[in-house]
């Protein structure tokens, strides 16, 4: 079997349900066949390894290990799902505290065990705060780093297309910026519907402006909606997402949903954040760009970034995160 690559993929969290599946779609969309499973949970880890060698991927080499060292030495490729779940009755932010720490000790590896890594991809929530720590705490490069945020868009596009009664990929253009979280900015403008302007389809017979309300709330409460049909978060479509991410790095091409990434533009309001912006993953990492959309859309995005602003000084006052003023000292790309 020909894979895209012969390099190191680390898969944290490997012994969880998203990690697990991870594991089991990098190896059947052929990443590498160096896969490395990483967990504290030795018997969930055993049992996961077991499952992999049971699918018989032609020419996989997976290891295991409980040992962090172990896991990263060498490392080409992150991708990290090892943060507490997300259950029943709780919010992203609650996750905040135990998450925070947990990518602050894997950033502070990163930097010991395997400074050269070339993409590391952020999976656990709150994961523009997970994004943001592990990055500052890594001394990485901005574009080295990102976190998962496509499912906001993803979602957006699944519940207009019911809405409309059409294919799901006759929704086009699909953005939500911001906060991977309550305040989550989702944009109309660029949205298309089997051709039609879904900005001009707002307010008529085909699209109330009170439906598309409950269409944003559907979408922002969509990842609780998930906990509450299985009982627990949702581990296919991050999964999903995260693998595609890194094939665009591996392979160059673009990445078709928003992600997270670093953003540092004071003029604006929004310095030294890390959340959804309308970034690019291609063989360069992440690049990140200020969304453009409508002064009402902006206005929204400037919320959202004030929401993670404040997630971001509770990860400060907790300790897992630098004062802002010592954050280039930490991690000099980002002065």
């Amino acid at each position: 079997m020909n894979y895209l690559c012969e390099e190191k993929l680390v898969v944290v969290g490997a012994a969880g349900a998203i990690g697990s599946n991870i594991c089991q779609q990098a190896l059947t969309e052929r990443l590498t066949p160096r896969l490395t499973l990483y967990d504290i949970n030795e018997a969930s880890l055993r049992g996961t390894a077991r499952e992999l060698c049971h699918c018989a991927f032609p020419g996989a080499r997976i290891t295991r290990t409980v040992h962090v060292n172990e896991a990263l030495d060498g490392a080409d490729y992150i991708i990290t799902s090892g943060g507490a779940p997300r259950r029943v009755g709780m919010k992203r932010e609650e996750l905040l505290t135990e998450n925070a720490r947990i990518a602050a000790e894997l950033g502070l590896n990163i930097r010991q065990y395997c400074p050269k890594v070339k993409f590391v991809v952020v999976v656990f929530n709150p994961s523009d705060i997970s994004g943001m720590t592990l990055l500052v705490q890594s001394g990485l490069k901005p574009r080295q780093v990102t976190s998962l945020a496509a499912l906001d868009s993803t979602r957006l596009q699944y519940s207009l297309a019911r809405h409309f009664r059409v294919p799901q990929d006759q929704v086009t253009g699909c953005r939500v910026y911001g906060e991977h979280g309550d305040t989550m900015a989702v944009f109309h403008s660029g949205v298309g519907i089997a051709g039609k302007s879904l900005s001009e389809l707002i307010g008529t017979a085909a699209l109330s402006a009170e439906t598309w309300r409950k269409i944003q709330d559907d979408v922002r409460t969509a990842g609780k909606q998930i906990i509450e049909f299985r009982g627990r978060s949702s581990f296919q479509s991050p999964a999903h997402h995260a693998v595609q991410m890194l094939r665009s790095f591996i392979t160059g091409e673009r990445f078709a949903w928003p992600s997270g990434s670093y953003l540092n533009v004071p003029e604006t309001g929004m310095g030294h954040l890390f959340m959804t912006n309308d970034n690019t993953i291609n063989a360069h990492g992440v690049s990140s760009k200020m969304p453009v959309g409508t002064a009402e859309e902006m206005a929204a995005l400037q919320a959202s970034s004030q929401q993670v602003a404040s997630l971001r000084d509770m990860a400060i006052a907790a300790g897992h995160l630098p004062p802002l003023a010592d954050w280039a000292k930490v991690n000099p790309h980002l002065g």
